[in-house]
């Protein structure tokens, strides 16, 4: 039986719910959890901004295909943007940034000259990286689902031998900018390609941002090679193409996977871009498994989808499927989750990724052309 006490109390608190003042303890509606925060980053602005534009986009992608279904642990995610403008003096700053925001992942870095100084910094501050650099530097600083260096070379060194039909030993100049993942590139490839004199193969270097490279050019060609490999950035690598084809020399001219940018050809012209093979992987609407991205992207951002944005879309949906499956978003866990990722269906491809290094296993790299609408396509010359 209740007491009067009681009654008085049950009266109370009636008289003070129908006022719209809840008592300490009485049952009130929770606040939306808080957004989960990651980064991307890229060169979103300067001379690369096409790339860091493409890659950002990708995430943005998937982040809003995956709020649209409730969001990841029943929270919605945020995008930063994390601009390294592809400048290493900015790396650590910038990974300094992506902490101080509250992110608990980031894709990216894009450059491998950035992310071997500041994948450390994310590691340290338990910043999950899905890194999108090539060289075999940062092997083991997170996880990629994009090629390395070591996976690279060997499809460039089997055209460069038998692609343009030489017999034995051809003759190879190399044109070569100072950044890691360019330097890594002709330190493998060089090595692979010395003839039977034992003599190395001969090097010209590149200063980025030059107006003209026809001094480079000139000096490469009175070297007789019969193919100059051009280890560049895109930006370096458009001005040497157009160089080359006003040289009008009978080497052939191959381009390092960092030169696959549509921004090459607006920049070269689509006649000077014929005149060169390109490693790399093309446009995402020339891969085989990416047609419901494409889709996707154009009716989004009423746009053409580049080269990497078809990386970092895939890259942002296994450190989805990571968090889900780990049921966190805490460091340990979620990377425990992406080192597992195995026979992941992506927009590149099927994606496993090895436990031991956290790098892909069979990744897409292609010799590439471009054909007559300025598109970088497979060469079926080369397959």
């Amino acid at each position: 039986m209740e007491t009067t006490a009681a009654k008085r109390l049950l009266t109370i608190s009636a008289l003070l719910l129908a006022g719209g003042i809840a008592l300490i303890g009485a049952p009130t509606s929770s606040a939306a959890p808080a957004p989960i925060i990651i980064a991307v980053e890229a060169p979103l602005t300067g001379s690369q901004s096409a790339n860091g534009i493409d890659m950002y986009r990708g995430v943005k992608l998937a982040v809003d295909q995956v709020n649209a279904k409730g969001g990841v642990l029943g929270r919605t995610v945020k995008i930063i943007k994390a601009n390294a403008k592809a400048n290493p003096d900015l790396a650590v700053s910038v990974a300094k940034q992506v902490k101080a925001a509250g992110a608990v992942a980031v894709i990216g870095p894009y450059n491998s000259s950035v992310g071997i100084l500041n994948l450390p910094t994310y590691i340290a501050e338990g910043i999950v990286p899905v890194q999108m650099t090539s060289t075999d530097e940062t092997t083991g600083k997170g996880v990629t689902v994009q090629p390395k260096n070591s996976q690279i070379s060997p499809v460039e060194i089997s055209f460069l031998q038998d692609g343009y039909g030489y017999s034995g030993c051809p003759k190879v100049v190399m044109l070569v900018d100072p950044s890691d993942y360019t330097v890594g590139m002709a330190d493998r490839v060089g090595k692979a390609m010395v003839c039977g004199d034992g003599a190395p193969v001969s090097r010209i270097a590149i200063t980025p941002g030059l107006s003209d490279y026809s001094a480079q050019v000139a000096s490469a060609l009175a070297l007789a090679p019969n193919i100059l490999y051009v280890s560049t950035y895109y930006p370096e690598g458009s001005k040497i193409a157009t160089a080359i084809a006003k040289a009008n020399t009978t080497a052939h001219c191959f381009m390092g996977l960092a030169n696959v940018d549509p921004a090459f050809v607006t920049a070269a012209g689509i006649p000077a871009s014929q005149n060169c093979n390109f490693s790399g992987v093309p446009a995402a609407a020339q891969m085989p498994d990416a047609a419901s991205y494409v889709k996707a992207y154009t009716k989004a951002f009423k746009a053409k989808p580049g080269v990497w944005g078809t990386f970092t879309y895939d890259s942002a949906n296994i450190l989805f499927a990571a968090m889900t499956k780990a049921n966190s978003t805490d460091y340990a866990a979620v990377m425990k989750g992406l080192l597992a990722t195995k026979g992941y269906a992506g927009q590149t491809g099927t994606i496993t990724i090895n436990p031991k290094t956290g790098n892909r296993n069979n990744v897409p790299v292609y010799i590439l052309k471009v054909d007559k609408n300025g598109t970088f396509i497979v060469d079926p010359a080369a397959s």
